[in-house]
């Protein structure tokens, strides 16, 4: 069933604050730096050997497309941008396209589709040259009871508005031949990839797996790309200093990203007294972590998670805050904290978004709250 974003708007209010930011162009061209800084340290050798070897063996099958949607998530602080994490398969960037027109920027939001639509031929292209591209599967398990489920039905009808057919599957209902990975009997060409089992470990994800691996579907985003870029274990190697030098990353780049992203480490059970005792300094992620699941600010820390925590291979990061704007909620200010998100492809950002929120994390549940456009002034 067709979808309209007005629509949307309308049965899901929580996703879209009605509010707009304008930031200073400073702030704008500062993620852009950082972002070109962490590009140029993961395109060295001897960084992707490094990710690599600790990531499971499928990140390591060669692959020619890039991953679209790469999020880039940022706090603006007093320093400047702040780098949170990077996510791969990063959501929303569609719904903020369409969001653009409801804030007076339809010519805008129309571009910024019509370079999404480009974006997955381009990856096609990249690994089939000029064989034609047919149809894209977006998948995703369980994917009507996904949150952003309306976004998979908005791709959709967006490639097929392009001539591309589209279908949005679960992983049970793809299945490998030997030859050719099928839904529904008809050849997929091209998965969208919204899973978060990254490493295609899951069981009902083995048909994709078999099929990657044969090189007979175009994955993207793939596990190489959450190796080199969402592994949480990388933050370590971004910020520091001797680690990037050793690697061979230049004076110039290491100064950007020693600036942008903030201390990481791993949490060492050897060191419970001195991550305990600095505990409101960390915010604890796990490696793989996503959407804020399993992270915690070490502030709100209980003693039995603290020890679920140093066993648990996390990583601590020094905490950088988020900065705070007041917007309009139905007439009366309301502050607001702010992740800023650049969704990335290839390295070059394609829209820069805020999702506004109350508490401790980003929960599209404050009222006012949600995705928000961002403009530079």
């Amino acid at each position: 069933m067709n979808i309209t974003f007005d629509r949307l708007r309308q049965q899901q209010p929580q996703l879209f604050s009605n509010a707009a930011l304008t930031l200073p162009a400073a702030a704008g061209q500062g993620m852009v730096a950082l972002i070109a800084a962490i590009e140029a340290a993961i395109a060295l050798p001897a960084y992707r050997a490094h990710a690599l070897a600790q990531a499971p063996a499928i990140a390591r099958v060669p692959v020619a497309a890039h991953g679209v949607f790469m999020g880039y998530d940022f706090h603006l602080t007093a320093s400047g941008p702040k780098l949170i994490e990077i996510n791969t398969n990063a959501g929303g960037g569609l719904l903020n396209a369409y969001l653009l027109a409801a804030h007076g920027e339809g010519a805008a939001g129309a571009t910024v589709r019509a370079a999404y639509v480009e974006m997955f031929r381009d990856e096609w292209r990249l690994a089939r040259g000029a064989a034609p591209l047919r149809r894209i599967a977006i998948v995703d398990e369980n994917p009507a009871g996904q949150f952003l489920a309306p976004e998979f039905e908005l791709f959709r009808q967006l490639f097929e508005e392009h001539g591309i057919a589209a279908v949005i599957a679960d992983p049970q209902e793809l299945r490998w031949d030997g030859r050719e990975l099928r839904h529904t009997g008809q050849p997929v060409d091209m998965i969208y990839n919204r899973l978060t089992d990254f490493a295609l470990d899951f069981p009902v994800d083995r048909d994709i797996r078999a099929a990657y691996e044969a090189g007979a579907v175009v994955l993207t985003p793939h596990p190489q790309a959450h190796a080199l870029y969402a592994d949480k274990r990388n933050l370590m190697l971004l910020s520091d200093d001797a680690a990037l030098s050793a690697l061979g990353v230049g004076t110039v780049t290491r100064a950007v990203l020693l600036a942008g992203v903030p201390r990481t480490v791993a949490v060492d059970p050897e060191k419970e007294a001195f991550f305990w005792a600095g505990r409101k300094n960390w915010f604890f992620k796990p490696p793989a972590g996503f959407g804020s699941r399993a992270a915690y600010r070490g502030d709100k820390l209980t003693k039995k998670v603290f020890e679920e925590i140093l066993h648990g291979g996390y990583i601590a990061q020094e905490i950088a805050p988020p900065s705070e704007h007041v917007v309009l909620v139905d007439g009366v200010e309301q502050t607001m904290k702010a992740d800023i998100r650049c969704y990335v492809y290839a390295g070059g950002v394609q829209l820069v978004v805020a999702r506004l929120y109350q508490g401790q994390t980003t929960n599209f549940r404050t009222p006012g709250g949600g995705f928000a456009p961002v403009f530079f002034s």
